[in-house]
């Protein structure tokens, strides 16, 4: 049981340090929340707790409904003197920060991190616990999966639109209550309540990926309240859906032809061995294939075009798929489609009963909301695909139409790309991977820059995210800044 509340050295509870920023309510308003104790209890994972937020559905009306968040914790191991909290968030959005601190922070993060620090974790609202949105059943959300997303001709065009209707009118039908506050801006407002909440001053984070945008966006909100923040492939704030769409489209390029290297090395490589570019255009042909001849898996479902893209997608987060992408693409050319099927599965979060997670839904929800869309209509698609090509030869044209989703989406974006400066903010870590598949490396430059206190460190290699990845370099220079508020030198990097 904590008692919330702010000290003499911030401002009232609930109110933001930028004039003007979105959302904002009077403190006096948000005391009852700022206010609130949480009540922990076991939740079947040993050393760990949980508890439940609560926060205003809607914070330009802090006095009407509010939303359930969950909560959990490990608390800090010793030996040392406790510093305080460390928020976590996986990123996504959409993924599970409560997962990701019971499956990994909580027993994997450095051992002198843990040892000081409680790990917690939010499930931001709209998330897993947190009234999450839910859009499609797990039929629905099958045929959506498999859907065409390289159409080519007017009905597989309108197919892929049907689906994207489909997909938004679910979201709206089962979920309108809380779809139009998933914003990334009230679940940074969450946070500065459970700073408060837990006890802390200021607000020390790791995010990863889509958490870097959340934690950039706290440092916005509330730039004195910053404690420690690690943001972890990193995404720039000033970039339109379409510019982020087509960067990491760019992105799985280069990250492919790290992958494509490396396989034709191997003397059982399915893309042959030649060479990364024979690799690539032998992929294009494989998907080609497939999109008129799926697959078997094995499974009620066989592997389409989409499928089959997305399970090599799903192995460019991380080098030490590329094995299983090997085998799994070795299996397909050979007719079996099971080991991409399983690789798209793990991507979607679907489990082996046919039951989907809702870091789909949650995903579509904070982007569409965050953001208005990168195209309005099926022509603008067709007029960029060539762009997305040159970005992407084997993934440009499924990562353009993809990023029609948002165009039907049944509430307006309450946000808009701009550069975050994060004035008065205690110096932030800023670290990007050079060959990051799903935040490019050119992002947390942008990030690092715009940052009026960042530091840029950068990890030369493979995968998204750099901190516990394998890097010494990397982590030594995570650990002392969380540990001891010392940021890594300027433009530090690491082999």
């Amino acid at each position: 049981m904590l008692l919330s509340g702010c000290t003499g050295s911030v401002l009232p509870a609930g109110t933001s340090e930028r004039s003007g920023s979105p959302a904002a309510a009077p403190a006096a308003a948000l005391e009852p929340y700022y206010g609130q104790r949480l009540s922990w209890r076991e939740c079947g994972v040993p050393r760990f707790e949980c508890a439940t937020l609560k926060a205003p559905l809607d914070y330009a009306d802090p006095g009407g409904k509010s939303v359930k968040l969950a909560v959990a914790r490990v608390k800090a191991t010793g030996p040392g003197k406790r510093i305080g909290s460390l928020l976590v968030n996986p990123g996504g959005p959409g993924g599970s920060a409560v997962d990701y601190l019971q499956g990994y922070a909580g027993i994997g993060y450095p051992a002198p991190v843990r040892a000081r620090y409680d790990i917690v974790a939010i499930d931001p609202r709209g998330v897993a616990r947190s009234s999450p949105v839910e859009c499609l059943d797990d039929k629905q959300m099958d045929v959506y999966t498999q859907t065409d997303q390289t159409p080519d001709d007017q009905t597989e065009i309108a197919t892929l639109r049907t689906q994207y209707e489909r997909f938004a009118a679910g979201c709206q039908k089962r979920s309108a209550a809380v779809l139009p506050h998933v914003s990334t801006v009230e679940a940074a407002r969450d946070m500065d309540i459970l700073r408060a909440v837990l006890g802390d001053e200021k607000l020390s984070y790791v995010g990863a990926s889509y958490g870097t945008f959340l934690g950039a966006t706290y440092a916005e909100l509330f730039p004195k309240r910053v404690g420690r923040l690690v943001l972890d492939g990193a995404m720039d704030p000033s970039l339109s859906a379409r510019e982020l769409n087509r960067d990491q489209t760019a992105g799985f390029e280069t990250a492919f032809q790290s992958f494509a290297a490396d396989c034709v090395k191997h003397s059982d490589c399915p893309l042959g061995t030649a060479s990364a570019k024979d690799a690539a255009g032998n992929l294009k042909g494989f998907f080609t294939k497939v999109d008129t001849e799926p697959l078997p898996t094995g499974d009620s479902r066989k592997l389409t075009e989409s499928l089959a893209t997305t399970g090599v997608i799903a192995a460019m987060y991380d080098e030490a798929a590329w094995p299983q992408l090997r085998a799994a693409l070795r299996q397909a050319v050979n007719g079996d489609g099971a080991g991409l099927l399983a690789l798209a599965d793990s991507y979607y979060e679907r489990d082996l009963d046919g039951s989907y997670a809702n870091l789909m839904y949650a995903n579509a929800a904070v982007n569409c909301l965050d953001s208005p869309p990168a195209f309005a209509s099926p022509s603008d698609v067709t007029a960029a695909v060539a762009d997305f090509e040159t970005a992407s030869p084997v993934f440009g044209r499924g990562f353009a139409w993809a990023s029609l989703n948002c165009a039907y989406w049944p509430t307006q974006a309450t946000g808009t790309p701009h550069r975050i400066d994060a004035k008065g903010a205690a110096p932030i870590l800023v670290v990007g991977t050079t060959r990051d598949p799903a935040t490019p490396y050119k992002w947390a430059k942008a990030l690092a820059s715009q940052l009026s206190s960042g530091r840029l460190l950068t990890y030369d290699g493979d995968g998204h995210t750099a901190y516990g990845r394998g890097s010494d370099c990397v982590d030594t220079a995570v650990n002392t800044y969380l540990l001891e508020g010392t940021p890594s030198p300027a433009d530090k990097r690491c082999q």
